[in-house]
């Protein structure tokens, strides 16, 4: 029959199974193609976005781009810190293999220094972020920059930058004042950038580049530009279709300082105290308080500190006995010898325990409680001003056991000594003035003590910039200023945002007529023959006034050759001078120290000398500046 061709070899009808399979089929080719449309919704509708973000940032990248530092000036507009271009290295630690950081250092012929410095510095990269770069090596110069360019292709993860680098023009010229800036490292890391600081900022680290941080730093800027698969940069149109809102984010310059320093005096200053090994000066605007000159020798270069000391640069300068990263005008504390006399001359005057008239007999030892105290000579019948002139120690043993300790240190603490001047920079330590209270606090007090005390030796440390505030009041009428270094702060189109007036930090009443027997004192020191200073040297210049001092220092060295240097005993005593200039019409008060320098008079007071003729004479040759009096007597009574 025709029907039975059609049948399955069974004799089964086969139309049936075609069908049903055929259903099978289609459902399976809908199910798969509804699964196909669900996943493509899925992507497209609920996680496109999220797919598209990260699509974009695997081709999109952030740069920050750093801020121009602001500038320090000194009085007169003298830069002091300021920027310029520089090649910075960058490396991303990702992509930096081994194979092109060995390229590198085998190319740029990289010192172990360098090399030391770049793995540090990748050390820091690979903790915060190792996909972005970091700052490995600055100020590298057109020649390294152009090598590290041709050979990009073989330095994956490597590039160039041309960035505001910090520099210091006039080099180590007041360089414990200004400071300088290094990288922040690996352990500070993470506290630096929660401040809002990026891995390869410079951060400041001494002086004003440290305590004048927040307003130098400015505001970094950052910048969105995307790469293709090379890494190559794409073109503004397509980089406009990847990023939404702004590209760039232009970074805000620093602010800038304008000191109270006058470069010309500092330089002055630095190269009198040249002639000794170690030496702290500071000289002050006695009407105002502001600090005209600073200097702490010996000193450093700022410029080698930020980015380019070497490891055995810094090993010599952490070795040198004299200590050079110690501000020893605002942050080290000496004892002050007779300079400090001025407290016991006007705690016994007020009191009524001392008379300018008042004879002694100085037969060069005084005798307490059985204990004899040696005086640097045998000065005979002494008043009171022969007393300062001459620095005899029994006149002022003898003023110490009529007024006590305490009363000492009262006078001294009235004009701030023993104390911070909170000028905020370096540290500015406190010292110390001993009371009973102190003594018996660290031990047992002795008599002895206040005979100490009385001419600045003992427990008593000061620092130079606490008895160049001291004596500025001492020449101003009793104002105990707040010293002033910064004049104001500019923002980088010199827009005034804030401007400091001097501040008196507390008035001293002491009585008028002692500070005048104290001064006249001063001035026989500096103007009479037989004083201390006049005998190594007098100004024709200027009528200075001042004193010397000579602070006693404990034995530390049985050897002192082998500190290796010719002008530097660490066993002699320290050498001091304070006074001021003009004498009638005070304008400027300067405080030397010389360490390890021994006697004032014939270490300090020159340089103090070369400093005040030298900017006197300055002064002298603009016609509208008069010229200063001779020399006179302030009412000296004999």
């Amino acid at each position: 029959m025709i029907g039975n061709s059609f049948s399955s070899p069974t004799g089964g009808p086969a139309l049936p199974e075609l069908h049903k399979r055929l259903r099978w089929l289609a459902l399976f080719v809908i199910a798969a193609f509804a699964l196909l449309v669900g996943r493509l919704w899925q992507l497209q509708v609920m996680r496109g976005e999220s797919y598209y973000e990260r699509t974009v940032s695997n081709v999109v990248k952030e740069r920050y781009l750093p801020s121009v530092r602001g500038k320090i000036l000194d009085a007169n507009g003298v830069a002091l810190a300021d920027n310029r271009p520089a090649f910075n290295l960058y490396a991303t630690p990702k992509e930096l293999t081994p194979q092109a950081k060995a390229e590198l250092e085998r190319m740029l012929g990289l010192s172990d220094d360098e090399i030391a410095k770049i793995d540090e510095r990748l050390a820091v990269g690979r903790k915060r972020d190792p996909k972005s770069p970091i700052l490995v090596l600055e100020d590298q110069g057109r020649d390294r920059a152009a090598l590290v360019e041709q050979a990009r292709a073989r330095l994956p993860g490597v590039e160039v930058r041309h960035e505001p680098y910090r520099y210091y023009p006039q080099g180590d010229l007041a360089a414990h004042l200004i400071g300088y800036m290094t990288q922040m490292t690996a352990e500070e890391s993470d506290r630096l950038t929660a401040q809002g600081y990026d891995v390869n900022d410079l951060v400041g680290r001494y002086g004003l580049e440290s305590a004048w941080e927040n307003y130098l730093r400015g505001k970094r800027g950052v910048e969105h530009y995307a790469v293709d698969a090379r890494g190559q940069r794409l073109d503004d149109r397509t980089v406009s279709s990847l990023i939404h809102g702004e590209r760039v984010i232009d970074p805000v310059p620093g602010a800038n300082l304008i000191l109270t320093i006058d470069s010309d005096l500092q330089r002055l200053a630095e190269k009198a105290a040249s002639r000794v090994a170690a030496a702290a000066v500071v000289v002050v605007e006695v009407k105002t308080g502001k600090i005209k000159a600073v200097v702490s020798k010996p000193s450093f270069d700022p410029n080698t500190m930020t980015g380019h000391l070497t490891h055995a640069e810094y090993t010599l300068l952490m070795q040198d006995p004299r200590k050079p990263f110690i501000d020893k005008a605002l942050r080290a504390t000496y004892p002050p010898g007779s300079i400090f006399k001025f407290v016991t001359t006007l705690a016994a005057l007020e009191d009524g325990q001392a008379a300018e008239d008042e004879n002694m007999f100085c037969t060069g030892v005084y005798n307490l409680s059985g204990t004899k105290f040696r005086c640097h000579g045998t000065h005979e019948k002494v008043d009171l001003l022969k007393a300062i002139q001459k620095s005899c120690d029994v006149y002022f043993w003898t003023l110490a056991q009529r007024i006590g300790l305490d009363r000492i240190a009262q006078v001294a603490r009235e004009y701030g000594l023993g104390a911070p001047t909170n000028l905020g920079i370096n540290g500015d330590a406190g010292g110390r003035i001993p009371t009973k209270q102190w003594y018996d606090e660290n031990g047992r007090y002795k008599i002895g003590y206040a005979a100490n005390a009385a001419i600045g030796q003992g427990d008593v440390e000061v620092t130079v910039l606490q008895m160049a505030m001291a004596y500025a009041a001492l020449a101003n009428g009793g104002k105990l200023f707040v010293p002033q270094v910064v004049e104001r702060v500019e923002s980088h189109e010199g827009r005034t945002i804030v401007a400091y007036d001097p501040k008196v930090a507390r008035t001293v009443h002491a009585p008028a007529d002692a500070v005048e027997t104290w001064k006249r004192g001063m001035w026989l020191v500096n103007n009479e023959k037989g004083g201390t200073a006049y005998e190594h040297g007098h100004s024709d210049i200027v009528t200075v006034i001042g004193k010397t001092g000579t602070g006693e220092v404990k034995k530390h060295y049985k050897d002192r050759d082998h500190t290796d240097l010719e002008k530097w005993n660490p066993n002699a005593s320290h050498a001091w001078f304070a006074g001021w200039a003009p004498a009638e019409d005070p304008e400027l008060a300067v405080v030397v120290l010389v360490e390890h320098g021994g006697g004032g008079g014939t270490n300090a007071w020159p340089i103090a000398q070369k400093v005040l003729d030298g900017y006197f004479s300055r002064k002298t040759k603009d016609p509208a500046t008069p010229a200063a009096p001779a020399p006179k007597a302030p009412g000296v009574k004999r």
